[in-house]
């Protein structure tokens, strides 16, 4: 909770310290941060050094996101930008494919330990290569001056909301979330008033009236999201069946080789065909996916490998659609803003799905995985009215070639 609330927190603040700073200091300080904190966690000596720790790991690597994706999508025009976001997640893919098999060799054969440690030549290694490819940044006398108040509201609207994850997630705190909850909806009300016209706003909030943004994070909340709190659930239910650590994590395989598929497909089809057909097929083949996981009542392997695969499969075609669509229509200078409103929902859907999903397992015991997957699979639909409401006309004219644009004008 401590990792997860310093990666949150810092990005309201990422576009005015790369503004300030420039994004190619502001990257490489970042991958120095959080190779010295992962190196200070490694040697951590009692629970609260190692929260402390991991608070400033957060920190340091909460910035990388969104500062480095408005960096890259900037460089490519709107016809491109599907392309960039399938060999973005598809380098993403080996987190959920290899770390967790990778992780548990390390645990057993050396200590927790090193997790951490071998962070530290790996941030090493892409600091040298963020010197030798990131161009220098351009020199200027503009000094942006900070929204301190919109930045105070917007940290306290997002630590209140982790907070009620936090409380929710925990069965003896479960009761306290509902009112932290509350103040953490009244205070985004205050952030919004006060950021909504603000001209020098710590986020430009004016860009969630762009529709494109708007669907795909309300995508990336329902689908991905719920997808986090599915896996969670998933797991404690596979474990009550009788399936080893070992066989859990190995599903995630599957996950992996069908999302390789679905990124690829999605790369090749959304200039051709638009988002809406790609997001509606993968609503129906994740919701169909966790159906077959809550029917499963003996640990057969061969099912559950398709209902991760199917997970997997409308998973990330929802994920690769949901990430052009959010930046298509995006103008460059306003790229960063875009970014930190992403890479927040995203955080938040991430927690949000887990929190909503264990928390309706809490209530329910130990009978209640039918129930979870049963909300997760209509949680997973819940977009399906906004995106056949979706006009994706423009969208489409965007990523028109300006010769055929020319020709039909």
């Amino acid at each position: 909770n401590a990792y997860m609330l310093g990666l949150t927190l810092i990005i309201p603040l990422s576009v005015w310290l790369a503004a300030r700073l420039g994004e190619r200091r502001l990257i490489l300080g970042s991958l120095l941060l959080f190779g010295i904190a992962s190196g200070l966690v490694a040697q951590a000596g009692s629970i609260e050094s190692l929260i402390g720790w991991r608070l400033l790991q957060g920190l340091g690597g909460g910035l990388l996101l969104p500062i480095g994706q408005a960096l890259a999508y900037r460089q490519f025009p709107a016809a491109q930008r599907a392309h960039l976001t399938g060999v973005v997640l598809l380098v993403a893919l080996m987190v959920p494919a290899l770390s967790p098999a990778a992780g548990g060799l390390i645990v057993e054969a050396l200590s927790w330990r090193w997790i951490f440690y071998l962070n530290m030549p790996l941030a090493l290694l892409v600091f040298a290569l963020g010197l030798l490819w990131l161009q220098a940044d351009q020199p200027t006398t503009e000094r942006p001056t900070l929204d301190v108040r919109g930045l105070l509201l917007a940290v306290a609207t997002l630590s209140l909301l982790l907070m009620a994850v936090s409380l929710a997630s925990a069965p003896t705190t479960r009761h306290l979330a509902g009112g932290v909850l509350l103040i953490g909806a009244i205070t985004l009300w205050l952030y919004l008033r006060d950021g909504w016209h603000k001209p020098d706003a710590v986020l430009d909030l004016q860009l969630l009236k762009s529709p494109s943004l708007r669907l795909a994070m309300l995508i990336y909340l329902f689908v991905p999201g719920v997808f986090t709190g599915t896996n969670m659930i998933a797991v404690l239910y596979l474990h009550d069946l009788g399936f080893g650590a070992a066989q859990t994590g190995a599903l995630m395989l599957s996950w992996a080789a069908a999302s390789g598929v679905a990124i690829m497909l999605g790369k090749r089809s959304f200039n051709r065909i638009g988002p809406k057909p790609l997001l509606i097929a993968g609503m129906l083949l994740q919701c169909l996916g966790i159906v077959l996981l809550m029917r499963i009542e003996q640990p057969a392997a061969a099912p559950l490998i398709i209902a991760y695969a199917l997970m997997g499969l409308g998973g990330s075609l929802c994920s690769v659609t949901a990430q052009t669509l959010a930046f298509v229509g995006i103008a460059p200078e306003k790229m960063a803003h875009s970014s930190a409103l992403w890479n927040i929902n995203r955080q938040l859907g991430f927690c949000l799905g887990t929190a909503l999903l264990s928390s309706l397992l809490g209530a329910l015991g130990g009978d209640g995985f039918r129930y979870c997957f049963l909300a997760a699979a209509v949680l997973t639909l819940l977009p399906m009215v906004a995106v056949l409401r979706f006009d994706a006309s423009k969208v489409l004219a965007l990523l028109s070639p300006p010769s055929l644009q020319e020709k039909s004008t």
